[in-house]
């Protein structure tokens, strides 16, 4: 049985009050002993900023510690807003997953958790368990809409995009689809998941909540032209929200589709990869995507893997060796407009 089917209390405490007006930085804290902190704990920050009555926002980054667009731009945002600028509620989240960020990895180094695999979470759950079910307790539940900055971190890179998903209510899909063309980035996607058990943003859609996501670059690092669309595109969804005053930036966007899961092309192989192809660019059905070459010995033809579909290259495998399961590469489908 879940914690939220028989609700235990969170062990994560707030200095940041979420019900009155101004700016309020902070951290969300969570107790965690441990060989070199006996009296310990994860400090996870947040920023909130309130004006008025509107809709509340709710932005989160680092929810894998290997993404940064999602944290420089929040971080930013943190800074930079005033709340006389705003009418509602923003919540800034910028290192959600505070221990993988500082280990710059995917999951969390303190229990091995992915994060975004961890949601609705468990108060009486690991380290990550618990602070899903804070978010999920005491700030989806607050959120009109919820942002998740993601980025294709160390194994993965993305053609810039923002992101929707596939919708049963086409209402929600709508107005969330509104948000996303706010954002203003290269490409706009509909998306489908491989898996998406336990993520934030199930939860969030589940929930009748407006849900945005990115995939904005990846290798582990940022570009000062990803950290330009994460935060012009955060800037024009706030205005387009209605939550910060101002001018939606107009921005065009490439609409792409994930109509199913053979938009995904898994390797069956190991070996060293040389792509065809780059990130955003057009990709042709029967023609070669990629080869994965043998490294081990010379005079072994490489393994051609071809596209299955014309569309954009949306994703790829980004460490150049690359092994049996792995994604290689995902191809979307361009929407007429």
């Amino acid at each position: 049985m879940s914690s939220h089917e028989n609700p235990q209390r969170s062990r994560v405490s707030s200095s940041v009050k979420f019900d009155i007006d101004g700016i309020q930085h902070g951290h969300l804290s969570l107790p965690y002993s441990r060989d070199d902190s006996a009296w310990g704990s994860v400090r996870v920050p947040i920023t909130v900023i309130k004006h008025g009555e509107g809709p509340t926002v709710t932005m989160i980054g680092g929810n894998h510690g290997d993404e940064y667009e999602g944290p420089v731009t929040l971080l930013r945002l943190a800074n930079e807003l005033d709340a006389e600028q705003i009418t509602g509620r923003i919540i800034l989240i910028p290192c959600l997953n505070a221990p993988a960020v500082d280990a710059a990895s995917r999951l969390s180094p303190i229990d091995q958790v992915n994060m975004n695999r961890a949601f609705p979470g468990d108060a009486g759950g690991s380290i990550s368990l618990q602070i899903a079910d804070f978010v999920t307790r005491e700030i989806v539940a607050i959120s009109d809409i919820v942002v998740d900055l993601h980025a294709g971190g160390k194994t993965l890179d993305f053609a810039p995009l923002a992101a929707v998903h596939h919708l049963d209510d086409r209402k929600q899909q709508q107005r969330a689809e509104e948000l996303m063309f706010a954002f203003g980035a290269p490409f706009a996607l509909r998306m489908r998941e491989l898996d998406d058990h336990g993520m934030l943003d199930t939860l969030v859609e589940q929930n009748g909540k407006l849900f945005v996501t990115t995939e904005l670059g990846g290798g582990g690092t940022a570009t000062a032209n990803s950290l330009e669309i994460a935060y012009t595109g955060c800037r024009n969804l706030l205005v387009q929200a209605g939550v910060l005053s101002g001018e939606v930036a107009l921005r065009a966007s490439q609409i792409l589709d994930m109509p199913d899961a053979s938009c995904f092309m898994i390797s069956a192989d190991a070996g060293m990869v040389e792509m065809r192809v780059d990130i955003g660019q057009p990709a042709y059905k029967g023609n070669v995507l990629a080869l994965i070459h043998s490294y081990d010995r010379t005079g072994v033809a490489p393994i051609p893997y071809v596209a299955t579909r014309d569309g954009i290259l949306v994703a790829r495998h980004y460490p150049g060796l690359i092994k049996p399961g792995d994604c290689l590469a995902v191809i979307a489908d361009v929407v007429p407009v």
